[in-house]
């Protein structure tokens, strides 16, 4: 295994437990690692701290195990089976109203650069690293052994996720899958509600799982209002609405492959078509021409504004934007929940953007609630960075 020493005093982070190791701490290293091999990570003065897979990048090594031989041929079933007991003990995994959850959240589950999203017995893995990539089928045959004839399916969609490299077949597809299962999309529940979920065709994974807590949370204060779903993707919040008593739901969302599977989800769960409209058209411009007091609750949920730093001033100015024609716009006594999911916009910038939303209107705005990701996105203590999603519950005189 090659060998990777730090420069002296570069080792605290990692004595901490944080899982990342910067290209700029390294002293040297003993061998030509390629990239996606295990490495193992040194101190100045030869004391063992890691091991990790090795990339080329700002980020040289994301840490993989600071005790236990990942080259062990149990490691991977260990990781998953610890990252599947704590969904157990969430009351997600084997919840009888709930068949859908993130079974492995990066560092949130100590496996940096994986992403594994569960729906009813099908895995869909993301790999973000080049080492998470290499080692698809291993995590394969993990799952296999964790789930047993409960799993149908592990498909990869890592194409739009995993660094290109020279070498790499970065074709989404199944690593494998039971004999006959051939859906590409198929129905799951989550709280008790349905859900069509595509994976090959759908954005990320094919549902927004980081959003479940949320969308009760717009479910429990529906009832009798007209609610507007903005960037409403396939119409998880405006299901929560319908479910729980909305007089009225508009869903708009730009994509119509999305505005279908919302129409799609309506029927699936039964509701009156009377009661849902939906418009495939921008967001912003449809929030532009709503007229003040025709909505009573509200969900302002975009993409990612800010993918890296350099895109932070002018994100934080559109969350502001946004957020002030939202609050102009809803009805007296109305609710406004709003989100963000870009990680490098922290919560202390994503409410002072709201406050200056606020302020803008003139209105008296209150704060009842602030919002984050579910259990099954776990954020490992020593790894904040992994706190992605954050949202503001408002209340609006």
């Amino acid at each position: 295994m090659v060998k990777v020493y730090l420069k002296k005093g570069r080792d605290e982070s990692l004595r901490r437990f944080h899982p990342w190791v910067f290209s700029g701490a390294i002293g040297q290293v003993s061998g030509e690692p390629a990239e996606g091999d295990v490495v193992g990570v040194f101190a100045a003065d030869g004391s063992f701290l890691a091991y990790g897979h090795w990339q080329i990048g700002s980020i040289a090594v994301r840490v993989l195990s600071f005790d236990e031989d990942v080259q062990q041929p149990d490691f991977w079933e260990k990781m998953i089976g610890r990252a599947y007991q704590m969904r157990v003990a969430a009351g997600l995994a084997g919840a009888e109203d709930t068949c859908c959850y993130r079974l492995v959240h990066g560092e949130g589950d100590n496996l940096p650069g994986l992403i594994i999203d569960m729906y009813d017995g099908v895995a869909v893995m993301q790999a973000h690293s080049v080492g998470m990539f290499r080692a698809k089928s291993q995590i394969t045959e993990a799952l296999k052994k964790v789930y047993g004839d409960a799993l149908k399916a592990v498909y990869d969609k890592s194409s739009g996720t995993a660094p290109f490299k020279a070498g790499l077949e970065l074709v989404d597809g199944y690593v494998w899958r039971r004999d006959g299962f051939s859906d590409d999309e198929q129905v799951v529940l989550e709280n008790g509600l349905k859900f069509l979920v595509n994976w090959t065709e759908g954005q990320k994974t094919g549902f927004f799982l980081d959003q479940r807590e949320n969308r009760a949370a717009v479910g429990r204060l529906a009832k009798g209002r007209n609610v507007l779903n903005l960037f409403c993707y396939t119409g998880g919040f405006s299901i929560y609405a319908l479910g729980n008593g909305a007089t009225h739901v508009d869903s708009v969302d730009s994509s119509r492959k999305a505005m279908d599977m919302v129409e799609r989800n309506v029927e699936l769960n039964g509701f009156e078509a009377s009661r849902h409209t939906g418009y495939c058209t921008d967001a912003i411009d449809f929030l532009r021409d709503v007229p003040e007091g025709k909505y009573d609750l509200m969900i302002v949920d975009p993409p990612a504004f800010a993918k890296h730093r350099g895109a932070l001033k002018n994100a934080l100015r559109a969350y502001q934007r946004l957020n002030a024609a939202a609050i102009s716009k809803v009805a007296p006594g109305g609710f406004v929940f709003t989100f963000s999911c870009s990680q490098v916009v922290d919560k202390e910038a994503f409410a002072l953007a709201v406050f200056s939303a606020a302020a803008q209107t003139g209105r008296s705005v209150r704060i009842l609630d602030r919002l984050n990701q579910p259990a099954d996105h776990a954020v490992n203590i020593y790894h904040p960075e992994g706190e992605y999603l954050k949202g503001l519950l408002l209340y609006v005189e």
